[in-house]
């Protein structure tokens, strides 16, 4: 198509390039946000789309746009097999893009396997640096098997490594410590506004502005690029760390219109928001016989669908979601 060709209509419209595929519900943490102490009940195997039916799927969306794959949970790295769909997906396309979000307790294992099967970068879901704060999050967890992960993930040559730290009021509100972490190592600290989808929105909930204004008490910050990633956040520095600070803000300033997320569910559905009541069974399409071309027909509607909607329709925190929806299900 020729310059002279593209509409205006065309060059604005909304890049939806970013696959989130959560591939499985289970999880060996509990934290206390995301999911209740006693756990959620497991989906079973024939529930949850095996490594051959979701290569298909993202197939599909390659051909439909997505040159980006994030793989989430639950907790990604208890499924059996992880490090070698890592690899199916390198294999797709070479402009593919696979990363991995983990709370980081099996990144010492499995790293150097990780980066040689062909991810790209991690995030650690790390919400505090205190050993006892820690175990009072994630209710099971040991902070120091996350800190290894972290160390492992670094000296695998995983770029770049990120952190993804949800402030929750009383229990880990003070960046210092983080701050400090970024100074000290090559990491971007990111802190994300609590999202109030299963609970009393004002029990947790701390703004991203007063979070930057607490780091702004410990140093001079100053804005810079964002590090090589896909998200919404925005980044700074403090006082020429080694690291970065991020900011990300779904509540008090909303990313909705500029979204470039899919979302496959650990139980088969697509959604193309978190929001998304029940998305599209595209387990039962796949599971029916439908091949890529057939995805991609999908795929591609329900896509236009979401630029059409274009963020304006934000429902209520919770007003959309499923009974029994869960982060641990849904993949964030």
């Amino acid at each position: 198509m020729s310059e002279e060709n593209v509409t205006t209509e065309e060059c604005e419209q909304q890049v939806i390039d970013y696959l989130r595929i959560s591939i499985t519900d289970r999880c060996n943490l509990r934290c206390v946000y995301c999911m209740p102490a006693e756990g959620v009940k497991s989906l079973s195997h024939d529930d949850i789309l095996s490594y051959e039916e979701l290569e298909l799927f993202v197939r599909a969306a390659v051909a439909a746009g997505i040159r980006r794959v994030r793989l989430t949970g639950g907790e990604p790295l208890v499924r059996k097999g992880a490090v070698d769909f890592v690899r199916m997906l390198s294999g797709i396309e070479p402009r593919l893009k696979v990363s991995l979000t983990t709370n980081g307790l099996l990144l010492a294992r499995y790293a150097s396997e990780l980066k040689e099967a062909g991810l790209s970068r991690v995030n650690i879901s790390l919400d505090t640096l205190d050993p006892d704060a820690y175990t009072q999050i994630t209710r099971v967890g040991r902070l120091e098997d996350a800190l290894s992960g972290l160390d492992a993930a670094i000296d695998a040559g995983l770029d770049p490594v990120k952190i993804n730290v949800v402030v929750l009021k009383g229990l880990n509100d003070d960046p210092v410590p983080f701050v400090d972490l970024a100074r000290e190592r090559p990491v971007s600290v990111r802190f994300i506004e609590y999202m109030p989808y299963f609970d009393d929105p004002g029990k947790w909930y701390v703004p991203g502005d007063v979070i930057k204004a607490r780091i702004g008490e410990v140093g001079r910050i100053e804005e810079v690029a964002s590090p090589e990633g896909w998200g919404p956040a925005s980044y700074f520095k403090v006082n020429g760390s080694a690291g970065t600070i991020g900011l990300i803000s779904p509540v008090s300033c909303h990313f909705c219109p500029s979204c470039n997320r899919l979302r496959i569910t650990a139980d088969g559905r697509m959604r193309t928001c978190l929001f998304d009541d029940n998305g599209y069974p595209i387990k039962s399409e796949i599971r029916a016989g439908a091949e890529v071309v057939r995805l991609r027909e999908i795929i591609e509607g329900e896509l236009e669908r979401k630029r059409a909607e274009g963020g304006d329709n934000k429902p209520a925190p919770g007003s959309r979601l499923r009974a029994g929806d869960h982060m641990s299900r849904i993949g964030g």
